[in-house]
């Protein structure tokens, strides 16, 4: 156990198994394309050494996509209500969905109603183009949303 953490012992969930979703570039996107990305590509809490998916904080629930309108939607839930790294986890869901689908979808990331002590400043901070521009320019906090995206590719 590391000291210092807010939710030390997380429930963990087994991994699913997937069949790959069939999907050519002439079709549709949907909400499973959008889940099959995000998961399968295990990224792993910023605090343990498990995927967001394992910790049940994303799931295939919590994303909707209107692919008319061109906008995704994605509501994670994080493991305990003063999860510190609840904007870390929003950012590398947007990292990841921005370098996985075309620039002309609009995504929002929020956490769950009612899932943390301060879901409207999470929400704004996950929301605003300047400020995550602004947070990806951060070293520090670039690295450790790399680290969590790409944890199980190194």
């Amino acid at each position: 156990m590391t000291l210092g953490l807010i939710n030390a012992n997380p429930v963990v969930h087994a991994k699913k198994e997937r069949v790959p979703h069939p999907h050519h570039v002439e079709d549709a996107v949907d909400a499973l394309d959008v889940f099959d990305i995000l998961p399968s590509l295990d990224i792993r809490d910023p605090e343990h050494p498990y995927s967001l998916e394992q910790l049940s904080v994303l799931s295939e629930e919590s994303i909707s996509l209107d692919e008319k309108l061109g906008r995704i939607l994605i509501t994670f839930t994080p493991t305990v209500q003063h999860c510190s790294m609840a904007t870390v986890i929003g950012l590398c869901l947007r990292v990841k969905l921005m370098q996985c689908f075309p620039p002309h979808f609009k995504v929002d990331i929020i956490v769950a109603p009612g899932s943390h002590a301060d879901e409207a400043s999470v929400n704004k901070q996950l929301n605003d183009k300047e400020r995550v521009a602004a947070a990806l320019e951060n070293p520090n906090l670039r690295q450790l949303v790399d680290e969590c995206i790409y944890s199980n590719e190194l």
